[in-house]
């Protein structure tokens, strides 16, 4: 395993996915999540953005972690893309799908965050695919 790439491909992960955090989940379905005063915190409360980062920085650790353990020797972009989508139907099964049903949230809340939560991954996957590299491992020598 190339831990130094892993490293990388896990900072990477992390920029990528605090910028699209902010983009699509702190814009774009702000006004979704305002709709839902009593789950969500308000906008302008960001006392735990700390735990907020440290937790987008611990999963695309653990995202980079298990690429690295399921690399199948494909390219970066095809590699990154099949693990992104794998990922992606996990989130959308496991987090999206699970709060819509314990959670008092409307189903266009749902809608918005499984295609969000989809799509998160999908560019989480395609970046930790085009940033690791597996060791390279010497050529066999020919047997006569």
């Amino acid at each position: 395993m190339n831990y130094a790439r892993l490293a990388l491909a896990a900072v990477s992960a992390f920029v990528v996915d605090a910028v699209y955090g902010f983009v699509v989940y702190g814009n774009a379905l702000a006004g979704q999540f305002a709709q839902y005063p009593d789950v969500y915190r308000p906008a302008d409360d960001t006392s735990h953005m700390a735990f907020l980062f440290l937790g987008i920085l611990v999963a695309a650790a653990a995202a980079s972690y298990i690429y690295a353990k399921g690399y199948e020797g494909g390219s970066g972009l095809s590699e990154g893309l099949r693990f992104g989508a794998a990922m992606g139907v996990f989130v959308v099964g496991y987090a999206a799908l699970i709060n819509w049903a314990v959670l008092k949230v409307g189903r266009y809340l749902f809608l918005g965050t499984a295609a969000a939560g989809f799509v998160e991954w999908l560019l989480i996957g395609l970046v930790i695919g085009l940033v690791y590299r597996p060791v390279a491992r010497p050529a066999r020598s020919a047997t006569v």
